[in-house]
């Protein structure tokens, strides 16, 4: 049985009177794809960003690998073996793609502040190590024949493939995906499908929002449904999609479609 990686406990925030996410519970368990789904507007961005320290929780705590990581920085939180992407792509435009990925091995190097700026014993093997690390997570995303072009001028999805790239730098054990498939062709999610399993078999575990429920049930083990920041449903994908109040949430009522 594989262990339990991520566990969430009633996670809440609250931004003034208005509770963006309200108790939410959860797993993830070592080597699983876990989706977050729900309607827009429900709350997932808010708990991502919770997850990775980018937002405090107003309550409620977030274990990972066994130890607690509430309050910790995202720095800290990536350090631990959590990375993620983003809604809206963030890539450095004015750094090379390999630069990019190199910036997602910094959490894996020795190298001090001060040992880099004075260019002491080390620092240049260390710089090599990041070429070579970054390199090979361009090769196993597709791009390593753009590694030194600037990452303004790719397209809008291999600039998605950059962001898992760097990611992936790190050797997280867990990656968060915010909307991987959003603004991508058929054949370029299929690609990024494709990227994510293969990474799921290398040892990585995958969480991830997302509104295309095509890829959400073809690559989920499990998924957890929130709807006006609350947890109204967690299960496999064919327990998700025969539950009741997932097709409410997503189609409404027969009550709220007359008043309409």
């Amino acid at each position: 049985m594989s262990k339990r990686l991520l566990e969430v406990k009633g996670l809440t925030k609250a931004f003034g009177g208005v509770v963006a996410v309200s108790e939410v519970d959860f797993h993830l368990n070592q080597g699983e794809i876990v989706a977050v789904i729900g309607p827009n507007g429900a709350g997932k961005t808010t708990l991502f960003n919770m997850i990775t320290g980018v937002l405090p929780p107003t309550s409620g705590q977030v274990f990972f690998d066994g130890k607690e990581l509430t309050g910790k920085q995202p720095y800290q939180i990536a350090e631990a073996g959590i990375t993620r992407t983003f809604q809206n792509l963030q890539v450095f435009e004015n750094m090379s793609v390999i630069e990019n990925v190199m910036t997602g091995v910094h959490c894996r190097l020795k190298t001090g502040f001060l040992q880099a700026g004075l260019r002491l014993m080390g620092v240049k093997k260390e710089e090599q190590q990041a070429f070579d690390i970054a390199m090979s997570c361009l090769e196993k995303v597709g791009i390593a024949d753009l590694a030194f072009e600037p990452a303004e001028v790719l397209p809008y999805g291999n600039q998605r493939l950059l962001e898992i790239a760097r990611a992936s730098a790190s050797s997280p054990q867990l990656i968060l995906l915010d909307e991987p498939m959003a603004g991508l062709n058929p054949q370029e999610s299929r690609q990024l499908v494709d990227i994510i399993k293969k990474k799921r078999e290398e040892g990585m575990s995958f969480l991830f929002v997302e509104h295309d429920m095509e890829t959400v049930m073809g690559i989920s083990d499990r998924i957890v449904v929130i709807d006006y920041g609350k947890k109204i449903a967690e299960g496999t994908p064919a327990e998700i999609y025969e539950n009741e109040k997932v097709i409410a949430a997503y189609l409404g009522t027969e009550d709220e479609e007359e008043a309409i």
